[in-house]
């Protein structure tokens, strides 16, 4: 594997990386977002060193790996040019499987209480969807949510599950950071999530594959990540007959006619159903199942599973509509 620098970037899911510092080697610097990264990857690259920058996400930040891309762009050609930016280092479907594996460690009378930081509502909302995935392929009755600094938190997810018929409930971290124990006559922690070498088996996996992109590709993993959470928000549907908009080549930019740059899903049928329509000027075109749009999209196909599609918008509602759907930003760049 090439040699190079690894920084970490850490968001609210490791409480700005407090919560990774002692499960990442010494060699590995760990950084929020925003300015702290910027400088961080302008001194390694002074210096003469290549950059791989690994966002730490579990999978509920996406803009986390939007948020770096963006920060990276940043940077003269002549630092962007020893610099890449890895895949996150998790996805939800990784938290399924690493939450699972803990589970198993946990007597199958005990109630598991999956607890993260809270995020916004959308990242809040699929830890609910993963909490149930948990308890679809485990084997404890109970297994219920608690967000930290949100509702219900870590003191509100003990008393539903005592409510529930627990006696003991255990509390199971879906994110770097973990809770204080809110009530240690009936509930006790489940241990880290992951171990400080598994940790490190996974980073290193993701600089390689970061690296090994951009030696054969050419492929700095930019453009990938100013997308990832592409998918990540309000959505809206293309009705029959909408033609008020049509898509950037470059992913899913709207024309000025009142939609945000929020995620959506296209028309009737949902997944699995072609359809056309078309993007922009020029001719419309077909689409086959679980498609993706635009050289940069990344892989995101809308209709992908476990992502339902939104209700078909009628055609005047979707042209009259001049209201944006775009939450504000959880960060700044500046």
């Amino acid at each position: 594997m090439r040699r190079s620098t690894v920084v970490a970037v850490c968001g609210h899911e490791s409480d700005g990386g407090r919560a990774v510092r002692d499960l990442l080697d010494p060699g590995v610097s760990c950084v929020s977002g925003g300015r702290e990264l910027f400088r961080r990857v302008r001194a390694s690259r002074t210096r003469g060193e290549d950059v791989c920058v690994v966002p730490m996400t579990l999978g509920r930040d996406p803009e986390l790996v939007a948020d770096a891309a963006r920060t990276l762009l940043g940077l003269t050609p002549e630092e962007r040019a020893g610099t890449v930016l890895a895949e996150p280092f998790g996805t939800a479907e990784h938290l399924v499987g690493w939450l699972r594996a803990a589970a198993t460690r946990v007597p199958e009378d005990r109630a598991l209480l999956v607890t993260a930081p809270s995020g916004d509502p959308f990242a809040d909302a699929d830890l609910f969807r993963i909490a149930r995935l948990v308890r679809q392929y485990g084997r404890h009755r109970t297994v219920e949510v608690a967000l930290t600094g949100g509702d219900p938190d870590p003191a509100e997810g003990v008393r539903r599950c005592r409510a529930l018929g627990a006696e003991r409930v255990v509390l199971l971290p879906a994110a770097w950071a973990a809770p204080p124990v809110p009530d240690p006559g009936h509930c006790e922690r489940g241990g880290p999530l992951l171990t400080a070498p598994a940790t490190a088996g996974v980073l290193d996996a993701r600089v390689g594959d970061a690296w090994h992109r951009h030696e054969r590709h050419a492929d700095d993993g930019l453009s990938r990540g100013l997308t990832a959470a592409h998918g990540h928000g309000h959505s809206h549907s293309h009705g029959p007959g909408d033609d008020g908009h049509g898509h950037a080549p470059d992913g899913h930019g709207h024309a000025p006619d009142g939609h945000g740059p929020d995620s959506h899903s296209h028309g009737p049928g949902g997944p699995g159903r072609g359809h056309v329509h078309g993007h922009g000027p020029g001719p419309g075109h077909i689409h086959g199942p679980g498609h993706a749009h635009g050289p940069d999209a990344g892989g995101r196909a809308n209709g992908a599973p476990g992502v339902p599609a939104s209700a078909p918008a009628t055609p005047t509602a979707a042209r009259t509509s001049s209201v944006s759907h775009a939450l504000p930003p959880s960060r700044s760049l500046r």
